[in-house]
């Protein structure tokens, strides 16, 4: 029990720290030019402003918080609890971009929060071991991971704007649950021991993975306003994270009556993500509200 209390305060700490990263870079690449492009260039332009500097220093924290969390507690215990990032990226930005949350905001918050306790209660996860999962599971579960996600970015490739910044989201939120189930691979492996976890070839894939999802992150974040991605990726962590716990690991979670109370969970955290990502006061980290007068910004938040 203690085990599992360890482990999601760890991941409310890792969503802190991923929101505070959200928060930091939308205010750095706000001061870039508009470009939907997908580059590895954005990167150099970005490095240059120190919010975005700070960005970065809160996402190596999440990461550990994460890893801290996944080595405590089943992925399918962590994962839907990174979802309230968003939740955090809302109080923050209101703090940062000098703006006050309406009813509308604190109801999606509040909607979030019970929902994903909502999900945590009906999932209840148990069993489950990365270190037993078979070498077909993990391949079948990259192999798939890559299709979806190339698929993604290429159809994301194709678009512009909005239904870019869609398909990006979607394509980072899957990518961020198959980093998640790497990181727990890594984190099983130091358990055998740190010679064990430099063998493991989880941890060496993980200095792959990560930066092409940050870029991947980047160019979702550049693409569009955060209302078209943030809701695509918020999401698909979770469920990403879910197949790769049931399919892959084996963890298990519950049935019968209790899979009305996951999918109620699910369409709850579902909505207030849509509702929550429709704030002007999010919108305002792209530029709409931030600098503005407290009249422009009351006209912003009425519309």
């Amino acid at each position: 029990m203690k085990l599992v209390v360890l482990s999601v305060v760890f991941a409310v700490l890792a969503a802190m720290g991923n929101a505070t990263a959200s928060v930091l870079q939308r205010k750095a690449a706000r001061r870039q030019p508009e470009d939907d492009s997908l580059s590895v260039r954005i990167l150099w332009d970005l490095a240059h402003q120190p919010a975005w500097i700070g960005g970065i220093t809160a996402i190596v924290i999440g990461f550990a918080f994460q890893a801290a969390a996944l080595a405590t507690g089943p992925i399918l215990l962590i994962q839907p609890i990174l979802v309230v990032e968003l939740a955090f990226t809302l109080l923050l930005s209101g703090f940062v971009f000098h703006s006050r949350l309406r009813a509308r905001e604190w109801t999606a918050v509040a909607g979030m929060s019970v929902g994903v306790a909502l999900l945590l209660v009906a999932f209840a996860p148990g069993g489950g071991d990365p270190r037993q999962a078979s070498v077909t599971a993990w391949a079948l579960g990259c192999g798939v991971t890559v299709a979806v996600v190339g698929t993604l970015v290429m159809l994301g490739y194709r678009a512009r704007h909005a239904r870019r910044a869609a398909l990006l989201g979607i394509a980072t939120g899957v990518w961020f649950g198959f980093t998640a189930a790497l990181v727990a691979g890594m984190t099983a492996a130091f358990e055998a021991g740190f010679g064990e976890a430099m063998r493991s070839w989880q941890t060496w894939s993980i200095l792959v993975v990560g930066p092409l999802g940050f870029v991947l992150l980047q160019n979702a974040l550049r693409a569009a306003r955060l209302v078209a991605s943030q809701p695509g990726l918020t999401l698909a962590n979770p469920l990403s994270a879910v197949g790769w716990g049931v399919v892959v690991f084996g963890e298990q979670v519950r049935d019968g009556a209790w899979i009305i109370a996951q999918v109620g969970g699910a369409a709850l955290v579902a909505a207030c993500t849509v509702l929550l990502a429709r704030s002007p006061l999010l919108q305002g980290t792209e530029g709409d509200t931030e600098g503005a007068t407290e009249d422009e910004r009351d006209h912003a938040e009425s519309r």
